[in-house]
């Protein structure tokens, strides 16, 4: 039987998630000079890779981010991409969409064109924060507790948290981190308009008989919903199929081998035969979008999912949380020495700059996923010039892709 106990822990942040955007909001408050608390749930017991296991051997994460040059400069400037198991990071060189339908249009970006070394990177779940863990263990000035709070109060000197146990911890800011049901939003009353889109993203990983060099493709299928197949180290891919219920609870009820065959209609002449990496793993998360009406409160900031979530295809849902995390910590440090960091005019800052790039994904993400989800030949044959036209058009590519790299311009 556990003992209520009415200990406080008073921070200058606290941060309520346990995913790599709170870590990463963590670390980045710790090395700005404040003192933080990491509050997340307690840990579930998980089953472990034999100790014999060495990071080459052990299975590949199922789930991947194709990280962009914003979350890739934020990360290298908390000494977290240089703690990465780089062997284990894959280059995204180019990439290529594929419109749907016989002659289906097609638009590819490059590395080149964008005038960078690459695109994007694609990192594993597991190696991104297990190298997040690696970095708190140095910040200390961070503390980490487990437990749940149940109750969130607010008030000029700042923001309360009770725990389930009884004991509460008292900040000047509180940053909810923590995802797309998040518990911090639902305490702020902060309302959210919700888009179901009846679809689930397949992920797993195959090898691939073909070199895929760098490229990540795309593929619009209309009926069957959108398939991703991103490049990892070595003759490896990661599967994301973004594809409509009813067919997710098909390829979730066949084999990986099935699967792949599937696959085949699409990649076999980019990549060649598909087989399911051992051993073998799959997941199914349910897709919505979620656009809540404000990021801020009294004393509180949202980042990540908690502040905003789209549809993968773009695969930009995490790099716009680190985006959050930058933008929230410049917002911070640039404020008036005498306001506190909590201090409204502070998190309107933040909001307003967070808006553009937040509302541009949004609408892109949204836009795509409807165009490309209306079964209507006019439809289909206007999308697919309209992809072959703008791969005709450097200029508005190079746009493109310094916005999806998190840059100004290119």
């Amino acid at each position: 039987m556990t003992t209520p106990t009415t200990s406080t822990t008073r921070t200058d942040v606290c941060i309520v998630g346990n995913g790599a955007i709170a870590k990463t909001t963590a670390l980045g408050f710790a090395q700005a000079g404040h003192s933080v608390t990491l509050l997340a749930p307690p840990a579930r017991p998980a089953a472990e890779a034999p100790s014999s296991a060495s990071a080459a051997e052990r299975p590949w994460d199922v789930r991947v981010y194709a990280l962009n040059h914003t979350a890739h400069d934020l990360l290298a400037s908390l000494k977290v991409w240089g703690a990465l198991d780089l062997a284990r990071v894959a280059a995204v060189d180019a990439m290529d969409v594929h419109g749907d339908g016989e002659g289906g249009g097609t638009l590819g970006f490059d590395a080149f064109g964008a005038r960078v070394g690459t695109l994007a990177w694609i990192v594993e779940d597991h190696n991104l924060n297990q190298a997040l863990d690696a970095a708190l263990k140095f910040a200390h000035n961070v503390q980490r507790v487990e437990g749940r709070a149940c109750e969130l109060s607010c008030s000029d000197e700042g923001a309360a948290l009770r725990l389930e146990d009884g004991r509460r911890i008292e900040c000047a800011l509180l940053v909810g981190a923590d995802g797309r049901e998040s518990w911090v939003r639902g305490q702020c009353d902060i309302g959210v308009d919700y888009r179901m889109y009846h679809q689930r993203a397949i992920v797993t990983n195959f090898s691939c008989e073909k070199p895929h060099h760098g490229v990540a493709h795309q593929w619009f299928t209309c009926a069957d919903g959108i398939v991703a197949l991103l490049p990892l180290p070595g003759n490896r891919v990661s599967l994301v199929w973004s594809a409509p219920e009813t067919l997710a609870d098909t390829l979730m009820d066949e084999s990986l081998g099935e699967l792949a065959i599937r696959l085949g209609e699409y990649a076999d002449d980019k990549l060649g035969a598909l087989r399911p990496l051992q051993p073998e793993a799959v997941a199914a998360v349910p897709l919505a979008l979620v656009k809540p009406h404000a990021i801020v409160a009294p004393r509180v900031a949202l980042v990540g999912d908690a502040a905003h979530a789209v549809h993968p295809l773009a695969g930009h849902g995490m790099n716009l949380g680190f985006g959050d995390v930058v933008d929230l910590l410049a917002t911070v440090r640039e404020r008036e020495e005498r306001r506190a960091i909590g201090d409204e005019r502070v998190l309107a800052r933040y909001a307003r700059k967070r808006k553009e790039d937040v509302v541009m994904m949004q609408l892109a993400t949204d836009g795509l996923e409807r165009l490309f989800g209306a079964n209507l030949e006019p439809v289909r044959v206007m999308r697919n010039l309209g992809l072959n036209l703008l791969d005709k058009m450097p200029a508005l590519k190079r746009r493109l892709m310094a916005h999806a790299m998190g840059k100004s311009s290119i």
